[in-house]
């Protein structure tokens, strides 16, 4: 018990998640060590072959490490990505130097000791405790021949220039959900977009940003009964908390200006937390959800201020109404960062229409579709950038770790009909 508690023990005192989502992560990572347990490493590097044009020629395709490489990551899940995104780097045969958010490192520290202690060559990952200007120092005069980042849009794009492009990224996300025209399982989809917009106070880069409500749901009340759920999360049990890196001063700020949108009305929260002793450095408002008439979005200012990211307990609700899926096609292909989305119905038609006309990388679709908690067997990763990281999968192992090398044997013989003639 000792053992399988002190992950999760570690991962609360050092983010202020809650007991479930704690548990979360060491779950996924034991999962995932398990999925290349044994042998199963060496098929990451699996290699072709493909015949050549006369005898003796054959071409072999094979996968090739890069050599010292970086990995990068935040705050928000201090085990699962360095962990997997560490360990996947390895698998290809690249030396690996991790750094963790400051804030959370000890738990990636942990996890290497661990590592060590079954038997993990100390010389096979590097682990440095730094502020991110020295890491971006180290990785350039280092010459990292390729670093994964996990984080902000904005120091993504300051790494890919510092360092030339060498670079994937699992960046920023503003993650929608589009609630279909047919009501089902109302319960459960009510409860899933309240955990994908609030479970971990909503700091997670899949967490549900925009949630597209059909007007078939709301005469359903579904916003009511996200607003019931919502009220239930408290500091108690950490179902809401504080937020890292925006301040309630901010957050409320935000919340004020997008009701500005035209149309606009406070769905619920919208106020601060009480009753607690948390820093004025960090936020602790109530879960909040401003609603918004799709037919204001269509104005690029009001669009731009619902599409921010904000990293905390907040979305945007729009209403839509059949009809409209062409504008609401419209808005999801016009958001910055695809990275996850859910397309909740089970109309096989309307499910193809939604996801054959949207690029997001990791698309949930059904009844059950949601934005955030994906296990391991599930390729995560945003999609529409040739920059764009995976975690989790073999394709995202290869992708991320390894180019392609061709290998192109002509051993002959010489034919007996080449005459030297040039050409």
């Amino acid at each position: 018990r000792d053992v399988t508690f002190f992950s999760p023990r570690l991962i609360q005192r050092l983010t202020p998640k809650s007991w479930p989502q704690a548990c979360g992560e060491p779950m996924v990572t034991r999962k995932f060590l398990e999925n290349y347990s044994c042998d199963q490493v060496r098929y990451l590097a699996r290699s072709f072959g493909v015949p050549g044009d006369h005898t003796g020629q054959m071409s072999h395709g094979i996968r090739m490490p890069y050599g010292g490489c970086g990995v990068v990551t935040p705050f928000n899940f201090p085990l699962e990505i360095p962990a997997l995104q560490t360990l996947s780097g390895l698998f290809m045969g690249n030396q690996m130097t991790a750094k963790a958010d400051e804030k959370v490192q000890l738990c990636m520290e942990q996890f290497i000791r661990m590592l060590h202690h079954v038997g993990l060559p100390k010389t096979d990952i590097d682990l440095i405790y730094c502020k991110g200007p020295v890491m971006n120092k180290l990785l350039v005069e280092g010459k990292s021949r390729m670093t994964l980042f996990t984080g902000s849009q904005h120091v993504a794009e300051k790494l890919c220039a510092d360092l030339q492009g060498r670079v994937k990224l699992e960046d920023a996300g503003f993650d929608w959900k589009v609630l279909g025209p047919d009501v089902g399982d109302f319960d459960f989809v009510a409860w899933q977009s309240d955990q994908d917009a609030y479970a971990f106070s909503g700091q997670k880069c899949s967490a549900q940003s925009m949630l597209f409500v059909h007007e078939n749901w709301n005469k359903a009340g579904v916003v009511e009964r996200i607003t019931e759920l919502a009220s239930k999360r408290n500091l108690g049990d950490l179902t809401i908390g504080p937020v890292l890196t925006w301040s309630t001063e901010r957050i409320l700020a935000h919340t004020k200006a997008c009701l500005e949108i035209p149309g606009a009305s406070l769905a619920f929260g919208g106020v601060p937390l009480e009753g607690h002793s948390i820093p004025a450095r960090y936020g602790a408002v109530r879960p909040t959800a401003v609603r918004v008439p799709i037919e204001s979005l269509k104005d690029p200012v009001a669009f731009k201020m619902a599409g921010t990211e904000l990293f905390g307990p907040f979305q945007v609700i729009v209403d839509w109404k059949e009809g409209q899926l062409p504008l609401v096609l419209e808005l999801l292909n016009a958001m910055e960062y695809h990275l996850t989305a859910g397309v909740v119905s089970n109309d096989v038609r309307f499910l193809n229409e939604v996801m054959a006309n949207t690029i997001s990388g990791t698309t949930y679709g059904g009844i059950r579709a949601r934005t955030t908690a994906a296990p391991q067997q599930h390729w995560f990763g945003p999609s529409g950038d040739p920059r764009a990281g995976g975690i989790h999968t073999p394709e995202a192992i290869k992708l991320c770790w390894s180019s392609h090398r061709e290998l192109i044997y002509d051993h002959g013989p010489v034919g007996a009909e080449w005459t030297g003639a040039q050409s």
